[in-house]
């Protein structure tokens, strides 16, 4: 209300002013919540972003920094290379197998882990004497570190060991091989003890997918005739695809950068028979103290999950990222 209207309606000069004065004060409380909010996202947030830009996205940089120069890791740097880390790397015979090492054990964690931790997540979904028990033996691997699970296994599969007896007693004994030191073998054996030790995960998460199909729509299949396959077809496994989709980035990502329990079986030999990404980046930063090298290396590695990671998000998991975003209306 303006000042004239106000002196019109015989409210004064002094009631005119306090009217003027009200619609500013209004305006104020009116954005003073979007205020109080904004003030409480920079709070909660500013120590996660702190810890990221400090711990992830500024080693990155330093990282990419020191692949331009051969640094032996003490000291000032050295000479800048240029591209030439990174020159080096691809035609290195070594890191090139070792990017094929990682690319089998990555195809055959999604190949093999996928369908088998679909049906085992399926069986333990029902009803059954002992469920609590198979999910917990289940589960239970992945709950040890990789350092222990390494160990434990590089243990039994010693000639003799636990493995070797109870392939022996169960009249397998031509079977034995020197699983750690077979060149044809360790690739495979990393790959048996990764997926002994991480399925437990896949399942467990699938296994929460399953908690979200309605019960109502296979009661209702079956009513209509379906089969249990058609049902766990066309209903459960349909509902079931973003939580399988999810796992199968994790699984994905993880693989490529898998190094502790292939280092601990084999070291990534014989030779380089099961050297990977990570095991070959270590072998030449902290054993051979070519840090700037490493450096390419380790920018490589990133890269190629960066990239992973973008297209994935572009192609398989833009349907359930935009149904699980909302937008402040108002």
């Amino acid at each position: 209300m303006s000042q004239r209207t106000a002196t019109e309606a015989g409210l004064g000069p002094a009631a005119a002013d306090d009217s003027a004065a009200a619609g500013p004060l209004r305006a104020h409380r009116r954005r003073s919540p979007k205020l109080i909010k904004r003030t409480e996202l920079t709070i909660l947030l500013a120590p996660g972003l702190i810890l990221f830009v400090g711990f992830v996205f500024v080693p990155i940089i330093i990282a990419a920094y020191y692949s331009f120069f051969s640094w032996g890791g003490y000291g000032p740097l050295g000479p800048s290379v240029g591209f030439k880390n990174y020159s080096f790397a691809f035609h290195d015979l070594y890191f090139i197998h070792a990017i094929e090492h990682t690319l089998i054990l990555t195809v055959l964690s999604v190949v093999i882990q996928g369908p088998l931790s679909i049906a085992i997540a399926l069986l333990l979904n029902r009803k059954f004497f002992g469920r609590t028990f198979l999910r917990m033996v289940i589960f239970a691997p992945y709950v040890l570190p990789p350092a222990v699970t390494g160990i434990m296994w590089n243990l039994m599969l010693q000639p003799n060991g636990f493995v070797d007896q109870v392939m022996k007693s169960l009249g397998l004994g031509g079977l034995v091989q020197e699983w750690l030191a077979n060149a044809s073998l360790t690739l495979w054996v990393n790959f048996v003890v990764l997926t002994w030790q991480y399925i437990g995960f896949g399942i467990v998460l699938l296994l929460a997918g399953l908690q979200g199909v309605p019960r109502e729509l296979k009661e209702a299949a079956s009513i209509d005739g379906a089969g249990p396959w058609e049902v766990t077809r066309r209903i459960t496994l349909p509902l079931l695809a973003p939580t399988i989709r999810i796992w199968g980035f994790i699984t994905v990502i993880g693989s490529l950068q898998i190094f502790d329990i292939v280092w601990i079986l084999t070291g990534g030999g014989p030779g380089e028979s099961s050297e990977t990404i990570a095991v070959y980046l270590y072998t030449k930063g902290v054993q051979a103290t070519d840090y700037g090298y490493a450096s390419a290396i380790a920018v490589v590695l990133f890269a190629f999950c960066f990239v992973f990671a973008l297209l994935y998000q572009r192609f398989a998991l833009r349907r359930d990222m935009q149904g699980a975003l909302t937008r402040e209306v108002g």
